[in-house]
């Protein structure tokens, strides 16, 4: 099930989960973590874990682009499942272990999952950016991941509708809007260009998502 599950856990028992990660510098799950993951969630759920763990330490000394299909296609097998279906509010976002243990999320979880695993695996956070669009065939907001291999180069987009990882010049479907990542905040203008608006922690949403990131490393 996809929506009995996470309330319980935010509500009454997600702290020892945060208080046994951490994603700073490498991806450490801890046995307090993986136990808590085996008893309340079942076997499958503790797997996700494990599968995460270990593609992170294959991963972690692979070339940039081989890092980029081996992550985007992981979490692309996660069930895409709305907020207020699955955490019974319009717009919550998960952290990694939310969306692994639940096996459900929508794009955002999508997207911070695949930023905070490659940063994990040492991709340089001014490299990644997530990205919110309007999917124009669609007809909705939505929110992707990009890789810039250069400032000014065409990023590679890594999207949960799709596993293909294109440029960004292929996806026309997609109009972006802003993007952010750990080091800033950047609205999209008409004709592709790109300014400055601040800091991310602007962002509510993002900034509730690092607090509770932050606690992962508290004693």
């Amino acid at each position: 099930m996809t929506t009995a599950a996470p309330a319980l856990c935010r509500r009454t028992g997600w702290v020892p989960l945060l208080l046994a990660v951490s994603l700073v510098s490498a991806l450490e799950l801890g046995n307090r973590l993986m136990n808590y993951v085996l008893q309340e969630f079942g076997q499958e759920a503790h797997q996700r874990l494990a599968d995460w763990q270990r593609l992170h330490d294959l991963a972690t000394n692979a070339p940039t682009d081989r890092q980029l299909w081996l992550v985007n296609s992981f979490f692309n097998r996660v069930n895409f499942v709305s907020d207020i279906r699955h955490w019974g509010e319009e717009d919550y976002w998960a952290t990694p272990i939310e969306l692994l243990t639940t096996n459900a999320g929508d794009c955002e979880d999508f997207s911070i999952a695949k930023y905070l695993t490659l940063k994990s695996m040492g991709v340089p956070d001014s490299q990644l950016r997530i990205v919110y669009v309007k999917a124009l065939e669609l007809n909705q907001a939505h929110m992707v991941l990009a890789w810039y291999p250069e400032p000014d180069a065409d990023p590679l987009i890594l999207d949960n509708l799709i596993n293909d990882i294109k440029p960004a010049s292929e996806r026309t479907d997609l109009e972006p809007v802003y993007s952010f990542n750990g080091e800033g905040l950047w609205l999209n203008k008409s004709g592709g260009s790109q300014t400055r608006a601040g800091e991310s922690e602007k962002l509510s949403r993002w900034k509730e998502l690092n607090k509770r990131l932050d606690q992962s490393l508290r004693p």
